[in-house]
């Protein structure tokens, strides 16, 4: 199968405007053959880059302020429209679609979560997955999530499941994932450090699983006129460089990373690989012991854990 690994900019902080750009590429992409089309951490309808996040810090800031209230405005909620037009291009192209959103609650608006939102050909929200922990500055603006989308779902190419930026540092996230079999590992992040791409290698090789990793790409002369917290960021000119980048299994690149620029990559995924790659390893197979070992894992949503581990 072939898969797109996206890396452009959102309209930032707006939300349909990001969509229309999100069903612009997708369909460049399903064009271009592929399956599988995967946008970067929060790409609706911006990553909240530390360079203007740390504003938030502030106990009276009127420009966090009113960021704040403008990206709650403009992020996306399960059911209603903005959601449903992710799910109706994923239909309509006839795609897997994962997009990395900025999500609110219908009947809790207050608090913003950090989602991944694994979209089917037939328009079915698949998979939800909400950054369990928000990274430094993040923590600021991001509700912490739960173990609701700790799993992989299965596709007609593979199941597919993922992680969002530095939770991939957190083993036990990472097993939970292994252990329902994930065979197309998503690390959408907003890293665009060269250190990231030594971690997209180890998660290849300890997964034994094909990684995609887009990146956010974001200039400061992107953003509108009237951001609250323009001054943050008068003087910059890239504000994440990106880095988006497809591995295979045994931690060799098949596309990126790509830097300075938007693109889709694209690679073709073969799963016999798979199988030759856990020939030697395979982290919750024959290369584990569960008899010493063991995670138990907690949805938290208020329903009971169907992972192979759950207690």
């Amino acid at each position: 199968m072939k898969v797109a690994c996206v890396q452009v900019e959102p309209v930032v902080l707006d939300c349909e405007r990001t969509l229309d750009r999100l069903e612009e590429v997708a369909a460049e992409a399903a064009r271009n053959g592929a399956e599988l089309v995967v946008f970067p951490e929060t790409f609706v309808p911006v990553y909240p880059s530390s360079r203007w996040a740390k504003a938030f810090a502030g106990w009276q800031n009127d420009g966090a302020k009113q960021t704040f209230a403008r990206l709650a405005q403009n992020s996306v909620t399960v059911g209603l429209p903005s959601e449903r037009r992710i799910a109706a291009a994923a239909k309509e192209l006839g795609v897997w679609l994962v997009t990395g959103v900025n999500e609110t609650e219908l009947h809790r608006p207050g608090t913003i979560y950090n989602s991944l939102f694994f979209h089917s050909p037939d328009g079915e929200l698949v998979l939800h997955h909400r950054k369990l922990v928000p990274t430094n500055h993040e923590r600021l603006i991001w509700g912490q999530g739960d173990g609701r989308g700790l799993h992989a779902a299965e596709t007609p190419f593979g199941r597919i499941g993922g992680l969002i930026c530095w939770e991939n540092y957190m083993p036990l996230a990472r097993v939970a994932l292994y252990e329902s079999g994930v065979e197309i590992y998503i690390a959408s992040t907003a890293d665009d450090s060269d250190e990231w791409q030594a971690t997209l290698v180890h998660l290849a090789r300890e997964s034994r699983a094909y990684v995609i990793s887009p990146c956010h790409f974001q200039r400061a002369s992107s953003y509108p006129e009237d951001f609250p917290l323009a001054s943050e960021i008068e003087g910059v000119d890239v504000i994440g460089r990106g880095g988006s980048a497809i591995l295979a299994p045994d931690g060799s690149y098949l596309a990126g990373p790509l830097y300075g620029e938007e693109g889709i990559l694209y690679a073709e995924l073969d799963p016999s690989v798979l199988l030759e790659e856990r020939q030697r390893f395979d982290p919750v197979g024959h290369y584990s012991r569960p008899d010493l070992l063991r995670l138990s894992l907690h949805a938290g949503d208020g329903t009971p854990s169907t992972h192979p581990s759950g207690q």
